[in-house]
């Protein structure tokens, strides 16, 4: 079975090459996302517990809900951040001309 934990390093270390090798600021801003997704798929990897119900009728071993509710809440505030970037970018772009 693939691990989520490690997946989701590889897809940081992935988001954080494209960071420092793009001089590009919206490939950066993607980079910024794709760092984003990999802490979530790390985190939500790590609350995972293997066989355990959801805790509104448990029965043995439940499953934490707060890391799937923060990771939902990044993805809510990312999605927020990178239209902000995205916005001031086109914005700078179109001073310069």
């Amino acid at each position: 079975m693939i691990n989520p934990e490690l997946v989701g390093v590889m897809i940081i270390l992935i988001g954080m090459y494209g960071l420092l090798t793009k001089e590009n600021l919206i490939k950066i801003v993607l980079s910024i996302n794709v760092i984003s997704i990999g802490l979530v798929l790390f985190f939500i990897g790590v609350g995972y517990v293997e066989g355990a119900d959801v805790p509104i009728m448990p029965r043995e071993k439940v499953v934490d809900p707060l890391p799937a509710t923060l990771m939902l809440t990044t993805l809510v505030v990312d999605v927020a951040i990178t239209s902000l970037a995205l916005a001031l970018i086109l914005k700078m772009r179109r001073e310069e001309e």
